[in-house]
């Protein structure tokens, strides 16, 4: 079966067309709530605490929030989007059309990953409003933008594909994923944790990505970048041997 490049670019371009529908909460209402973290904790809080590992304390979190928000929309866009042809019942015209599961996946996923993407650099603009940046290394921070956004847009179609509720796409998000991120050292150098709680820290998978995104940045990092280049990869094939698993088996798709 040849590749369908008109299948992709429909699925594609429905999940882009939506979010222009939506755009005040796809990308207006995130970009005003992290200009919010500069002000209370860029400049209030920032402007006591001086610097951390050499950086001013307003440019180190701005790697944390850009993630923040990325986990965030990488997972809403892409759960949503998939879980709304369930919802609606138009899976089943999904599933029936000459499209192949890489197909599907490529479409919903290559949209949400580009809403992400988009909405990261909108955030790394404003950043730049509020606190002087310097990106060190570049080509490492759009790797890690792409791969991390890539990631959890898999993860966030594998809770779509699961969910059985509009509450259910939420769950993991906020329960897990935002908690995850505050104590991933979004706002904090793990450093600067006592050593059993380091040791702990060392545990939550987002440190790696918030660290390896920071040291993309200012060259600083709290696990050495190798090492979250290997934990993002490995949760990218993890998520890609789940979905495979899930068009090969049906699970939940007809459901």
């Amino acid at each position: 079966m040849s590749f369908n490049g008109h299948g992709v670019w429909s699925i594609y371009r429905f999940e882009m067309a939506r979010a222009l529908r939506t755009l005040v909460q796809s990308l207006v209402t995130p970009v005003l709530t992290t200009s919010l973290y500069f002000v209370v904790f860029g400049s209030a809080i920032g402007g006591r605490m001086g610097e951390v590992e050499g950086v001013n304390y307003g440019a180190f979190i701005v790697p944390g929030l850009i993630m923040l928000s990325l986990f965030t929309e990488s997972l809403f866009n892409a759960s949503f989007g998939i879980y709304f042809p369930k919802f609606t019942g138009t899976i089943y015209e999904l599933l029936s059309a000459p499209v192949s599961a890489f197909e599907t996946v490529l479409g919903y996923v290559g949209a949400a990953v580009t809403k992400s993407v988009v909405l990261g650099l909108l955030i790394l603009a404003t950043a730049s409003l509020f606190v002087p940046l310097h990106i060190q290394h570049p080509l490492v921070m759009i790797a890690f933008l792409l791969l991390t956004a890539t990631t959890f847009s898999l993860f966030g179609f594998i809770i779509g594909v699961c969910a059985n509720s509009f509450e259910q796409i939420q769950v993991i998000p906020m329960l897990v994923v935002t908690p995850l991120t505050f104590l991933g050292g979004a706002f904090y150098s793990i450093d600067m944790l006592p050593g059993v709680w380091k040791t702990i820290a060392l545990f939550n998978p987002v440190v790696y990505l918030i660290s390896g995104f920071r040291w993309s940045f200012y060259g600083t990092a709290d696990v050495a970048v190798g090492i979250s280049l290997t934990a993002i990869s490995g949760c990218f094939l993890v998520c890609l041997a789940i979905i495979w698993w899930i068009f090969a088996t049906g699970y939940r798709l007809k459901k």
